[in-house]
């Protein structure tokens, strides 16, 4: 069996998390980002698009 290439995706935020619930806070920071425009590049695994779509508000996603 061939392994499948997983997509990766380069997740930035874009808003401020002041204002929002904790554990949207939370999930900005377990995605790794730190500051508004900061980006990191990620697998687009089930759990990690999850995560994504709880703050899909906040960030900006891009296929690589």
């Amino acid at each position: 069996m061939a392994k499948e290439k997983v997509k990766e995706i380069k997740i930035t935020q874009m808003r401020s998390v002041i204002g929002f619930s904790k554990d949207q806070k939370r999930t900005i920071e377990a995605l790794g980002l730190r500051r508004i425009r900061h980006s990191k590049v990620h697998k687009a695994t089930p759990q990690i698009m999850g995560m994504v779509n709880k703050v899909k508000h906040l960030v900006k996603v891009e296929d690589i």
